[in-house]
């Protein structure tokens, strides 16, 4: 499984993610709007909430997203 070392918002509602490997993803969020669990994060000041927990990074509103769908999803 892989791991988080640093998760940043991006403008446009995308996250940059760093990975302990040394890979660095960059995952747009706003497709996920869509979605009842990410509808709270199409505001600037609630997306900005993002933590790290290492396996997931989660926002304030309890949406989530693993390490490996940003891993796998990023570009």
């Amino acid at each position: 499984m892989r791991t988080i070392e640093k998760v940043m918002p991006l403008p446009g509602f995308r996250l940059a993610a760093v990975f302990t490997d040394g890979a660095t993803r960059t995952f747009d969020v706003k497709p996920l709007f869509a979605l009842e669990a990410f509808r709270a994060l199409d505001d600037p000041a609630a997306f900005a909430t993002v933590r790290n927990h290492g396996y997931d990074v989660e926002w304030a509103s309890g949406a989530d997203l693993s390490a490996d769908t940003l891993y796998l999803d990023g570009r």
